[in-house]
């Protein structure tokens, strides 16, 4: 089968690495991929993944905002593709059903809802998936929360809902990795450790905590908290933790590419969010055999079971404080929670079964459309006599 994935930049993002770890997944089962990037290249380590593969990388160098030249030349690179199934990723699918339609394509859209429906499209892209979602294009949900909202949002129910997935043994733990970590950023064994990771933006309200952090009761505690990843929220974020005297508990990594070294180091695992989709990093700290503390958002819920950590209600900081207080003074909890957590992730959350469950999908739709071809040339024929 050829398929391709289209998505607006191979920068380091969620639905970057979905649509990265599908396309190697496709390969390995035998398929021919592609992958197309409406903006010129990132550079990232994720481009640098598809490439080291020998997985074909096209940058059509988009400019911000609308931009309809784009049009143009993704239909001349997917007619030369000639593709079985187009997949798109986030603001790209106005594009590619314009470009599929000037280029008289057959191949059948199938459009991953990365995100909260809401949260997602906005503008001319929601009017335009509200139009997509009820003709050709086959919207997929990536969980059960998402699902609901984009009944709540387009006013369909998806037939298709796909977990994500992620390479669950890049992420198991590996003897002696813990105390070299935290040797590396200078970390006792025995410090209580926390980690987040994921853009610092308003998404993830890591002022929020912060402000749990800052309770004195995990003070007394001991404990330090990482932040791997970037954002424009940095500097703001600095300011809060020299302003909170946290200055000495609290490290910003920024962009890290030894997130399960890290992982591994830490105790657990914390999410701030106040709105998510299916965060794979939720998954990977799982696959770590950590126990996560987070708030029950999006997916996350679908996730985290009390067995594996903790869940508050968004923007809830104080109960967020009493979480952690809890965990971190009980180290038997963590252990437990920790080895349930690695458990359900083998069991659950390995790319293979989302690369697995695309396929089925691709299948399906290649299927219907083609009895959608024979109906019509029926008719067809059945005008003319």
């Amino acid at each position: 089968m050829r398929i391709v994935q289209v998505i607006p930049s191979l920068d380091v993002g969620g639905a970057e690495r979905i649509a990265a770890l599908l396309a190697l997944e496709q390969q390995r089962a035998g398929h021919e991929v592609s992958v197309v990037s409406l903006f010129d290249a990132a550079g990232s380590w994720i481009q640098a993944e598809i490439e080291a593969a020998g997985i074909g990388v096209h940058f059509l160098g988009k400019q911000p905002g609308l931009d309809l030249p784009v049009v143009l030349r993704l239909t001349r690179i997917l007619k030369g593709l000639e593709p079985d199934v187009l997949h798109t990723h986030l603001h790209v699918l106005k594009y590619v059903v314009a470009a599929r339609r000037l280029g008289r394509l057959q191949a059948p859209v199938v459009h991953t809802v990365h995100n909260l429906a809401e949260r997602e499209a906005e503008g001319l892209d929601l009017t335009f998936s509200r139009y997509a979602f009820r003709g050709s294009v086959v919207p997929v949900a990536i969980g059960g929360e998402v699902a609901r909202s984009i009944q709540a949002t387009y006013g369909i129910e998806p037939k298709w809902s796909i977990p994500n997935g992620i390479v669950v043994a890049d992420f198991a733990a590996k003897p002696g990795v813990r105390d070299a970590a935290r040797a590396s950023l200078g970390i006792g064994p025995e410090v209580p450790l926390l980690i987040t990771a994921g853009r610092l933006n308003t998404q993830k309200n890591h002022t929020g905590m912060l402000d749990a952090f800052a309770d004195p009761r995990i003070t007394e505690l001991g404990a330090h908290l990482l932040f791997a990843g970037d954002g424009d929220l940095r500097s703001e974020l600095e300011a809060k933790v020299a302003a909170l005297g946290l200055g000495d508990r609290v490290r910003f990594l920024g962009v890290v590419s030894n997130l399960p070294e890290l992982l591994t180091a830490a105790d657990a695992f914390v999410l701030s969010s106040d709105w998510e989709g299916n965060p794979l990093v939720v998954m990977e700290a799982m696959a770590a055999g950590k126990p996560v503390i987070a708030t029950a958002v999006g997916c996350v819920p679908e996730l985290v079971t009390p067995e594996t950590g903790a869940l508050v209600q968004a923007g809830d900081m104080s109960g967020f404080a009493d979480a952690l207080v809890a965990l971190l003074s009980d180290r038997a909890s963590i252990d437990a929670r920790g080895a349930a957590a690695a458990q359900r992730a083998r069991e659950r959350f390995d790319v293979s079964q989302m690369a697995g469950a695309y396929s089925e999908l691709y299948a399906a739709v290649r299927a219907e459309g083609h009895r959608g071809l024979l109906r019509r040339l029926a008719s067809r024929r059945g005008t003319k006599r």
